[in-house]
C-alpha cells in the first residue's frame, strides 16, 4: 500500500483566512493526505491580498516554499484577486486557484503532482454572482454555505474543519463578503457580497470547536454588524451571541462597522455573561471629510459619542482602531482632526497604515494625492501618537482586576480587552496553566503589555485532547 501523498499548508492574513485554511485541511484530510510541515510533496499557500505590503509577504512566502524542492500551488485572496495575471509572473507557483477551486483541492493537488497542467483562475468581480438585494441572497446560496466557493458546510450542520494547532482560541467564521464600498478597499471584489452563515451552523461548529479544546471563540467575517440583515433579521446577532456564550467560556466578536453599530448589540456586548466587553471598530479616521471621501461615515464627535455609550455600559471595556493617514486630498487640518480624536478616544489599541492605491479600488482615481514621502512622515506621527496614547491606556488599568485566558505556559494570555495577536498580551505570575481563566489585578505595564497577579482561577482548564 502506498503511502499518503504529503501537503503543507500556510497560512498568511487574516483570522478569516485561518477558518479557510483550517477547513481546506479538513477537506484533505478527508481525502487521504497527510498534513504536514515535514517534507510534502506540496505547499498549499493561503495568500492574503489585502495591500501593498501583505502582497509582497505572499510572493517572498510562494518563493520560499518553491525553494524547498515542493511543489507550490497558491490559493487565498492574492490568488482570487489575480489568478492568470499571478501564475503569469510567478511561474514558480504550479497552480493558482481560486475559491471556487476549493472544494476539489485534493483533486487539484493530485494533478500538480502528477505534472498535470492545472488552468489558473480567471478572476472576476464576485460582488456579482449574488443578488444585490442582501434578501434575496437566502434563496441563491445553498443551506447552510458560508459563500459561493469558499470551503462550507453546504447541505448541513457537518464540521468541515481540522484543527492545525493547540491554541485554546480558534477564529469561528459568521459571514463572508462586505456589501459597503469603502472607496479604498477592494474586498468586496474578490471576497464577494455579504452573506451570512445560518445559525444553526455557526452553532454546530461553535460545539465542534468546543470539543476540540477551544476557550475562546472569536468571530470573524468582513463586517460582523451586518450578520442576519441578508437572513431577514437585522438583530440576529443579539440572539445568537448568548447561544455562543453557553457552548465555550469565552466569546469575543470581531470586525464591527461603526456606522452599523446599534444600542442592542451595545447592551449585548457589555452585559452578557461569557461575552466579552470588547470593540474592534475600523475608525480608518475623525474627519467628516476625509470619511466622506472615503465613502464612510461618521466624524469624531459621532465617534466619541459611541465610545460614552458603550463605556456608560462597561467602563472597562476594550476598544482597539485602525486608521489610514494620506488618503487622497487628506491636509494638515484632516491630521490634527485625526490627532484631536485619537487623544480623547482613550482607545486600548490602534493600527495606522499609510495609504497606498489599491488595483480597481475607487480611490486609485481619486485626485489631490498626498505624496509618497509626506504619507510615510504622517504614518511615522501618528504612529508615534498612537504608541504614547496606547501606552497610557494601559497604565490607566493598573490595580484593575481582569480575566485572563492563560495561552502559554509561562503564564502569558489575553485579557478581555486584548484580542490574539493584534492588542498586547498580559502576562499573570502565580500558578496557571494553558487553557486557564483567570482573574488577576495588574500591577505594571510595558506599553500595551500587562503584568498581573493571580487572584483566581475562575475556569480552570479542560482535558480535552485536540485533533481532526
Amino acid at each position: 500500500m502506498s503511502s499518503p501523498r504529503r501537503v503543507s499548508l500556510v497560512t498568511l492574513g487574516c483570522a478569516r483566512n485561518e477558518v479557510d485554511s483550517e477547513e481546506l485541511a479538513g477537506r484533505l484530510d478527508a481525502a487521504g493526505w497527510m498534513l504536514t510541515d515535514d517534507a510534502p510533496d506540496v505547499v498549499v499557500v493561503n495568500t492574503c491580498g489585502f495591500v501593498e505590503s501583505a502582497k509582497k509577504d505572499s510572493i517572498d512566502t510562494l518563493l520560499a516554499a518553491s525553494d524547498t524542492g515542493a511543489k507550490v500551488v497558491a490559493v487565498g485572496c492574492l490568488a482570487e484577486r489575480y489568478g492568470e495575471e499571478l501564475a503569469a509572473q510567478l511561474p514558480e507557483a504550479d497552480a493558482v486557484l481560486g475559491f471556487d477551486s476549493y472544494t476539489e483541492l485534493s483533486t487539484h493537488l493530485r494533478s500538480v503532482l502528477d505534472g498535470v497542467a492545472v488552468p489558473s483562475h480567471t478572476p472576476g468581480d464576485r460582488r456579482k454572482l449574488l443578488p444585490i438585494s442582501p434578501v434575496e441572497r437566502a434563496a441563491a446560496v445553498e443551506p447552510g454555505a458560508i459563500d459561493i466557493g469558499l470551503p462550507g458546510h453546504a447541505g448541513g450542520p457537518q464540521v468541515v474543519r481540522r484543527r492545525l494547532d493547540d491554541s485554546p482560541v480558534a477564529p469561528l467564521k459568521l459571514a463572508s463578503g462586505c456589501d459597503r464600498r469603502c472607496a479604498f478597499c477592494a474586498i468586496p471584489s474578490f471576497r464577494g457580497a455579504f452573506v451570512s452563515r445560518r445559525p444553526s451552523d455557526v452553532l454546530a461548529e461553535a460545539r465542534w470547536l468546543a470539543e476540540h479544546g477551544v476557550r475562546e471563540l472569536v468571530l470573524v467575517s468582513e463586517n460582523s454588524t451586518s450578520y442576519g440583515k441578508d437572513l431577514g433579521d437585522l438583530k440576529l446577532l443579539e440572539t445568537l451571541l448568548p447561544e455562543l456564550a453557553a457552548i465555550a467560556p469565552r466569546v469575543r466578536l470581531s470586525y464591527l462597522q461603526p456606522a452599523e453599530m446599534r444600542p442592542t448589540l451595545v447592551e449585548t456586548l457589555t452585559s452578557t455573561p461569557g461575552v466579552v466587553p470588547y470593540f474592534d471598530m475600523s475608525f480608518q479616521h475623525a474627519s467628516a471629510t476625509v470619511l466622506r471621501r472615503m465613502r464612510r461615515f461618521g466624524h469624531t464627535e459621532t465617534f466619541l459619542d459611541l465610545l460614552a455609550q458603550i463605556r456608560a455600559a462597561a467602563p472597562t471595556a476594550g476598544v482597539r482602531s485602525n486608521v489610514i493617514v494620506g488618503f487622497p486630498g487628506e491636509t494638515e487640518a484632516d491630521v490634527v482632526e485625526l490627532e484631536r480624536f485619537l487623544t480623547e478616544a482613550r482607545l486600548d489599541a490602534i493600527g495606522v497604515f499609510g495609504y497606498s492605491d489599491e488595483d480597481g479600488t475607487e480611490a486609485e482615481g481619486l485626485p489631490d494625492k498626498v505624496d509618497e514621502d509626506e504619507v510615510g512622515r504622517r504614518v511615522a506621527r501618528i504612529t508615534a501618537l498612537a504608541e504614547e496614547l496606547t501606552s497610557q491606556r494601559a497604565e490607566e488599568r493598573v490595580g484593575e482586576l481582569v480575566d485572563v485566558l492563560i495561552e502559554s505556559a509561562d503564564g502569558e494570555g489575553r485579557a478581555a480587552h486584548q484580542a490574539p495577536d493584534v492588542d498586547g498580551t498580559t502576562l499573570v505570575r502565580g500558578d496557571v496553566r494553558v487553557g486557564d481563566i483567570v482573574r488577576a489585578v495588574v500591577v505594571d505595564t510595558d506599553g500595551v503589555d500587562l503584568v498581573a497577579d493571580l487572584v483566581e482561577v475562575t475556569s480552570p482548564a479542560q482535558r480535552v485532547a485536540v485533533g481532526a
